[in-house]
């Protein structure tokens, strides 16, 4: 069913009067709280026309309003046009928050909606303690936007694959033993794991359930004494892979069936579960019997923190990346320079085709950003075939991309000069540039965290009078989600969690700088955190710099850079051509030390 968008706000509003409900909350969140979705929880691209990665979507009876924060501002500004929703802007000074504007906006006694499998326990329990001291009442026993989406799309089917052990590097049963031993430390005899890529790494299965993420939907029930449910379409998986899990004490159960599952809990039984990992509507099928113990998911830090074996097959597949943007950018520039038209989407193109050409290569980590001129302003562009700029011989480009890989999972970010830039274009990406190296050059005590660290990557652009509305960097996942948890590198929130950056953690480090209707710089690198120095005050830990590609120099103002900058630069440069120069040859090879030479 094809409706306009004023048309599905209308249908909800009437769903909502039906059932005496004053707000609906509509969250970019599933039942695993993912960051990228199946279609069949997109609720609110559907209702709303905005397809960003983040945002909510909060329908009353005379307003509707979509909060995002600044990677999108534009993007949901040109998508909300006349559909009767107001883009409402997240962080911004004096801009309510969701929750604040329904304390406005709602009366005692009104009734807020959210569906159950949409919010996580630890949300829901904000908005009860936030809205419930101005009488405001929440249900989250009512899928309001799945009572009016008629054309709802079904469950993925994707079938779900070993990921060999010659990547994995680890045995399901030795990962089960280690997180045992931990549930064991909190007297847990159940552990209720349902984020998709935890589920993943423990049982070294891979899916496509989830565009450009290797996951698959499933539930899993851990006992401490021995054995483990996965709750999955049983479809999805041959018969040598179920028998492979049995072979592991992990049996297969419906995907519909884990409430019945945690019903039968026992008094004896005590279940541990991650509030901020695990949505309402799946808490409510515990049975009251059993006692809840709450905390991290355990696997989560296991995860982070790659082993040996992960980290070098990561560092192979980091050279044979860097191998395909240089192979990829060569060929564009020489189209360009032979005068062949070229938009965004060849940019797009050409990166898919050469990292095909790598080995044990599956897919990309996430949708290419190829962002030309003043597209390059927006954090989050994507090109359409109906929407897009053609290459000039002049400005500047703006690449992020990623590839999932068997061996791991990459994201990079470069800015190439096409042609003449202006003195605000370099300058602008030198102080950029300063304070990435800032950052990849730090060494900080053990213990310490990435909101600790954010300013070194920010200083160069305060002191300039200017800032980037993002985080700075986000931990990456070994062959899976490019945004990882539980680090990452970002100014400080009230009330967040410290997460220590530790040995084996993959963090990008990415500041920009962002111009509307100008340009957008963005720089980014993968690194690993590892054990530095030992001193009098204690262990020190540093960057590992990770991925392998030249910047653009041309795009640089060299004399804005200290001696410390540009010898980091040119050493950089120098291992870039260590590390790619044997696996190329001929113009490749040419390219590749043109944009290695020093300074």
């Amino acid at each position: 069913m094809s409706t306009s968008i004023p048309a599905r706000i209308a249908a909800l509003r009437e769903a909502m009067t039906r059932h005496g409900v004053a707000a609906c909350l509509v969250p970019s969140a599933d039942p695993h709280l993912s960051e990228y979705l199946p279609a069949h929880w997109q609720a609110r691209e559907w209702l709303s026309g905005f397809d960003g990665s983040a945002g909510i979507l909060l329908v009353t009876a005379a307003e509707a309003g979509l909060w995002t924060d600044s990677r999108y501002f534009s993007q949901a500004e040109q998508q909300l046009a006349s559909s009767g929703i107001a883009l409402m802007k997240q962080r911004i000074s004096h801009a309510p928050e969701h929750l604040t504007w329904l304390q406005q906006h709602l009366h005692q006694g009104d009734v807020l909606a959210v569906a159950g499998d949409s919010v996580s326990v630890a949300t829901q329990r904000q908005i009860e303690r936030l809205l419930g001291s101005v009488g405001i009442k929440l249900r989250v026993d009512l899928d309001l936007p799945g009572m009016v989406w008629s054309d709802r799309p079904a469950l993925p089917k994707a079938p779900v694959v070993e990921h060999p052990l010659t990547y994995a590097g680890t045995t399901r049963a030795e990962k089960f033993d280690r997180l045992r031993n931990a549930l064991r430390k909190q007297h847990a005899t159940h552990h209720l794991v349902s984020s998709l890529d935890d589920i993943a790494w423990l049982t070294n299965l891979r899916g496509s359930d989830v565009e450009c993420n290797p996951v698959f939907l499933a539930h899993l029930l851990v006992e401490t004494a021995g054995r483990a449910t996965l709750f999955v379409d049983r479809t999805k998986l041959n018969d040598s892979l179920v028998a492979a899990l049995s072979g592991d004490n992990i049996r297969i159960a419906s995907y519909a069936t884990l409430g019945d599952a945690l019903g039968e809990l026992a008094a004896s039984d005590t279940l541990l579960l991650d509030p901020g990992r695990v949505v309402s509507a799946v808490l409510q099928m515990v049975g009251a019997k059993a006692t809840r113990v709450e905390g991290p998911n355990p696997s989560t830090q296991f995860k982070a923190c790659k082993s040996e074996t992960e980290l070098t097959h990561i560092r192979e597949v980091m050279r044979r990346d860097g191998v395909a943007l240089v192979r990829a950018f060569r060929r564009l520039e020489e189209r360009l320079a032979a005068g062949m038209t070229q938009t965004e989407l060849d940019v797009d193109v050409l990166l898919r085709e050469e990292r095909s050409a790598q080995p044990d290569f599956i897919g990309e980590s996430f949708a290419t950003i190829a962002g030309y001129m003043e597209n390059g302003a927006l954090p989050h562009y994507r090109a359409t075939a109906d929407a897009h700029n053609t290459l000039q011989r002049h400005g500047l480009l703006l690449v992020d991309s990623g590839g999932q890989y068997l061996g791991g999972t990459t994201d990079i970010t470069r800015v190439l000069a096409l042609g003449p830039t202006t003195a605000e274009q370099r300058r602008d990406a030198t102080l950029v540039m300063k304070g990435m190296i800032a950052l990849s050059r730090a060494r900080f005590p053990k213990g310490a965290s990435g909101p600790q660290l954010d300013a070194l990557a920010r200083a160069p652009l305060w002191a300039s009078g200017m800032d980037y509305g993002h985080g700075t960097g986000h931990g990456v996942g070994y062959f899976l989600n490019v945004h990882e948890g539980p680090q990452s590198i970002r100014p400080p929130i009230a009330g967040g969690a410290l997460v220590p950056l530790e040995p084996g953690m993959i963090s990008s480090i990415e500041p920009g700088l962002y111009k509307p209707a100008r340009h957008g710089i963005r720089h980014e690198n993968l690194a690993v955190v590892i054990e530095a120095d030992q001193t009098e005050f204690g262990e020190f830990y540093a960057f590992e710099t990770l991925t392998l590609c030249p910047f653009d120099r041309r795009a640089l103002e060299p004399g804005l850079l200290n001696p410390e900058e540009r010898a980091w630069l040119d050493d950089y440069h120098a291992s870039v051509r260590a590390a790619l120069g044997p696996l190329m040859e001929d113009a490749d090879l040419a390219w590749l030390e043109k944009h290695c030479a020093p300074l």
